[in-house]
């Protein structure tokens, strides 16, 4: 009851701050953005629509890849499924933290022990922080070398801080994986303090808590340093979703009749759009997203032409994968398969 009580209190915040950015997107040019988006060319919509599905097949087969080294029997089908699922929970609780628990819940109903389900999820976590990191890097350096975006004091502040909070993960993924007594010592002495602040009331209940999560961790980068096929499909195919999710906004503002903006310009301004989101404590990074998205992509377009690629690069790349996956909730079932 409570997890749902959660679910509900976030989709009540998420449909607030929804109604909120919509009146802001709206209020000034409501006439305009409507005629732009009657007027939409839907096959260059489309296209955006098939590249949102190709996103979700690339980050399902990353996901079947390493699925399948532990249970040989799994289908593509309900890993894919699993994935639609994911973005449900994804897009409704903050900095997408609901989706990791849900896809270890869902595989074991397709036999999966939730100990090897942990291990499956982390692995996939891990290849999927390393592309962002990578993404990110190549975003700075596109903008370094073209100055693609003007020099705005907070956009700055934000997407420094963001990719901070990523880099921070994957170095820390690394410190966690690699080096077990280094983490212990460390775990052992911020559990110690918290306890001494009241922070933290059971300090050897959140010791034990936190080493087998770094054990977890630790097994998790074994198994793909000693796989190093698996490593680097898996990071290929997160590279490649993430490139095409990037790549959907250029069709969404060809589809509204502008075409002064190229791939790299949009693949650039993607990926600063999503690294100020990684730190939004709202469901979906609802208003940074947004904001981030008018800032970004207004130094290519302007107008009811900007506004309306928003409003449905939005839907596409984040309401779609929410109704999706409501609906595949109800029609998933688990095989029943035990993995030994």
């Amino acid at each position: 009851m409570k997890y749902v009580k959660n679910i509900r209190k976030n989709a009540i915040i998420l449909l607030i701050v929804l109604i909120l950015v919509l009146y802001f997107v709206l209020k000034d040019d409501f006439v305009n953005i409507i005629n732009t988006l009657l007027k939409a060319d839907f096959g260059w919509i489309l296209f955006a629509v098939i590249f949102i599905f190709v996103y979700w097949i690339l980050r399902a087969l990353c996901l079947f890849m390493i699925t399948r080294e532990y249970s040989k029997k799994m289908k593509f089908k309900k890993i894919f499924q699993l994935t639609l699922i994911t973005q449900f929970f994804n897009g409704i609780t903050p900095f997408s933290s609901g989706g990791q628990p849900m896809e270890v819940y869902y595989l074991s109903k397709l036999g999966i022990k939730p100990t090897k389900g942990t291990n499956i999820i982390l692995q996939n976590f891990i290849l999927y922080q390393m592309a962002l990191i990578v993404h990110g890097i190549i975003a700075i350096y596109l903008n370094y070398r073209f100055h693609f975006f003007k020099e705005i004091a907070i956009l700055r502040q934000l997407t420094l801080i963001g990719f901070i909070i990523n880099a921070a993960v994957g170095v820390g993924l690394l410190f966690i994986s690699f080096s077990t007594k280094f983490n212990r010592k460390v775990v052992h002495l911020l559990i110690k303090v918290c306890h001494k602040l009241k922070i933290v009331k059971d300090k050897e209940k959140s010791i034990e808590k936190w080493s087998t999560r770094l054990n977890e961790f630790h097994d998790s980068a074994v198994v793909l340093s000693n796989k190093k096929s698996i490593f680097i499909k898996g990071f290929i195919y997160c590279f490649l979703s993430l490139a095409v999710f990037y790549i959907i906004p250029l069709f969404v503002i060809y589809g509204m009749g502008d075409f002064n903006i190229g791939i790299m310009e949009t693949i650039s301004a993607s990926a600063y759009v999503l690294i100020i989101g990684a730190f939004v404590p709202i469901p979906g990074g609802t208003g940074g997203i947004e904001y981030g998205f008018m800032q970004f992509f207004g130094n290519f377009i302007s107008g009811s032409v900007l506004s309306a690629s928003l409003l449905v690069w939005r839907f596409i790349t984040y309401y779609l994968g929410i109704i999706l996956g409501a609906i595949t909730i109800s029609f998933f079932k688990g095989d029943g398969e035990k993995c030994e």
